[in-house]
């Protein structure tokens, strides 16, 4: 699971890189174009903080499950 959550914290990373980079280009100043250039820097900071979300959700999933496979070897060796 922690796994997945990282993978999903890079994939958002790269969508708010992708959105800052509209928002400096001239691309999102063009007529026509969807939406402003204060749009996608909202759009990229929001990506960025869910990147940060899921990193966190993924690394502390990781921890846990580390902490409970040990707690469970732990466990075996003084039945042992």
């Amino acid at each position: 699971m922690g796994r997945n959550l990282i993978i999903l914290a890079a994939s958002l990373a790269l969508f708010a890189l992708i959105s800052c980079g509209i928002a400096y280009s001239n691309i999102a100043q063009q007529p026509g174009s969807p939406g402003d250039a204060s749009l996608w820097r909202t759009m990229g900071l929001v990506f960025f903080v869910l990147a940060l979300l899921a990193a966190l959700a993924g690394v502390l999933s990781s921890l846990f499950e580390q902490a409970k496979r040990r707690s469970e070897e732990s466990q075996r060796r003084r039945r042992s």
